[in-house]
């Protein structure tokens, strides 16, 4: 089935990020669109604010009747779809047509020019940088988003209908399941290649193989733009360049300083200095991805002016370094890292922000297998935080291992001040606290806490 001859499409885990900008894509473009979710969340509420039928159970009775026959329909879904969901059975037993996230989004960019930003970790913000750098220059940007962007508030950008430019695409491109190797860009970032998702890969070299082969799709004539020591094989097809935070390379962040509210740097170019670039998105990590973002729209043809002016402007993704609740006393700080590399790169900018303040760090591991390969990087990064609260694991997908709990990560934190503590617990546990500069951090429902917690320090404020 082409694209062009849908006309309906049924989305199976609609409130994932990647799903609901694909959902709102199909939606602008005229399409009848809806889908299940197993839980209701801020942006699936918006999504049926928009117009799009979202239900909580998995119940082929709930399934709009527009959408029971396979004619135009086109079923999409993720990989952490059981393949036992009633639903998604449903729907193959009857012949519909069904295609995966990635391969939707691979189909959508095959014919134009497409950005992929890729990597363990980064790519997100990397790639909402630079979709603002493109967008704020006014060139014709559509972008598919892992995360909700805080100048634009959605995870969608679509690009101008009346333009007489081609559309520039940017897609974010994710390494789970190996999703990105349906595309074909032609730009690509690699931000990382740490060990991750090794449930899916394996081992740390499949891991990196997957790389190389996402780097090798690039078209001909085609960039990629890769963190200065990583080991990526520039294909001769493709044009090469180095980028970093304080290391020489092609595109290198130099003079990297705090100037509050800014972080305020000296960009090195293979064209020359540019002087005095400031984000306001705090973080020595969010200066390497301000460097890969500004390297692509340099390559592009941006002007130096329009991406200072866009690195100036850029306020960050939801849940990236977000600044939940601000006073005089107090700091409350939301990210979403989950791999020891985030949070070892979050606690250090925090430190480096606030060094005569306490940073207490509320974190939730994410996956059963993530904490056990990596119990003992988990409990060196947080033993940078000056107190640490450690919540049960959040499985996700996963179903939970023997022997496998958030003590492992506990017993090696080093931090002065730890504790584990029960979701259930940890408003009563907060009020026992000193508060400094608290964060919570993780990619689990950790998240379901930042409003009660935001209220709690607002009352605390007034009395």
């Amino acid at each position: 089935m082409y694209l062009k001859d849908i006309s309906r499409v049924y989305f199976i885990g609609i409130g994932g990020i990647g799903m609901s900008a694909l959902a709102r894509w199909f939606r602008h473009f005229g399409c009848e669109v809806a889908g299940y979710d197993r839980t209701r969340t801020t942006l699936t509420e918006q999504l049926e604010k928009e117009g799009i039928a979202v239900h909580y159970i998995d119940d082929v009775n709930l399934i709009p009747e527009s959408f029971r026959t396979p004619q135009s329909c086109l079923i999409v879904y993720t990989p952490a779809v059981p393949s036992d969901h009633k639903e998604l059975i449903f729907f193959r037993t009857n012949g519909f047509s069904e295609l995966k996230r990635s391969q939707i989004l691979g189909r959508i960019t095959q014919d134009l020019f497409t950005i992929g930003i890729s990597g363990t970790h980064g790519k997100t913000t990397t790639s909402s940088m630079t979709a603002h750098l493109l967008t704020a220059a006014g060139k014709n940007c559509t972008a598919f988003l892992g995360g909700i962007t805080q100048n634009y508030g959605t995870n969608l950008l679509l690009g101008k209908a009346d333009s007489n430019e081609d559309p520039l695409v940017v897609a974010e491109a994710d390494e789970f399941d190996r999703s990105f190797l349906t595309l074909f860009p032609n730009v690509a970032v690699v931000t990382s290649m740490d060990a991750d998702h090794l449930d899916i890969y394996g081992t740390h070299d499949e891991i990196k193989k997957s790389f190389h082969e996402f780097v090798a799709q690039i078209k001909n004539d085609g960039v990629v733009i890769i963190k200065k020591g990583l080991e990526v094989s520039i294909p001769e097809h493709v044009h090469g360049y180095t980028y970093s935070c304080g290391q020489p390379a092609d595109f290198s962040a130099i003079n990297i300083r705090i100037e509050a509210p800014y972080f305020t740097f000296d960009l090195d170019t293979p064209n020359g200095k540019i002087k005095d670039l400031q984000i306001q998105v705090p973080g020595f990590h969010n200066v390497e991805n301000a460097t890969a973002a500004a390297a692509v729209a340099l390559l592009l043809g941006v002007s130096e002016t329009n991406v200072r002016e866009g690195l100036r402007t850029y306020l960050g993704v939801k849940r990236r370094f977000e600044y939940i609740y601000r006073s005089e006393s107090t700091i409350y700080i939301d990210d979403y890292a989950h791999h020891p590399a985030e949070t070892e790169a979050f606690i250090k900018s925090a430190k480096a922000l606030y060094p005569d303040r306490k940073v207490t760090v509320i974190f939730q591991p994410h996956l059963y297998s993530r904490t056990r390969d990596f119990a003992s990087e988990f409990a060196t990064s947080l033993s940078l935080a000056d107190e640490v609260i450690l919540l049960d694991i959040y499985p996700a997908r996963e179903q939970p291992i023997e022997g496998v709990t958030s003590e492992i990560i506990f017993n090696e934190i080093k931090s002065p001040e730890k504790q584990l503590c029960r979701k259930s617990d940890l408003m009563q546990v907060l009020t026992q606290k000193r508060r400094d500069v608290l964060v919570t951090m993780g990619a689990g429902d950790i998240d379901t806490f930042i409003i009660p917690i935001r209220d709690w320090l607002t009352e605390i404020e007034k009395k």
